[in-house]
């Protein structure tokens, strides 16, 4: 049984401002060719088939503020 979140964390205002510079890095990486371009895009394919749009968000979030934070513990 999954509890529902009282809360949705999609839409209405931004609660994170995104850079432009970043944003457009960030799809550059994505629309690269190569082992790094793939694994994000299969990254973002898992994520969209598997999970709802409230986890997704969730899951954003949390992967930001941990990288803001220094916890990035993942491969380089």
């Amino acid at each position: 049984m999954q509890k529902e979140l009282k809360t949705q964390l999609t839409g209405g205002e931004s609660v994170f401002c995104i850079n432009e510079a970043q944003l457009v890095k960030a799809y550059s990486l994505w629309e690269a060719d190569g082992t790094e371009g793939d694994r994000v895009r299969d990254m973002v394919s898992t994520l969209e088939r598997d999970y709802s749009r409230n986890e997704r968000a969730s899951i954003a979030f949390v992967l930001i503020d941990r990288l803001l934070k220094g916890k990035d513990t993942g491969a380089t």
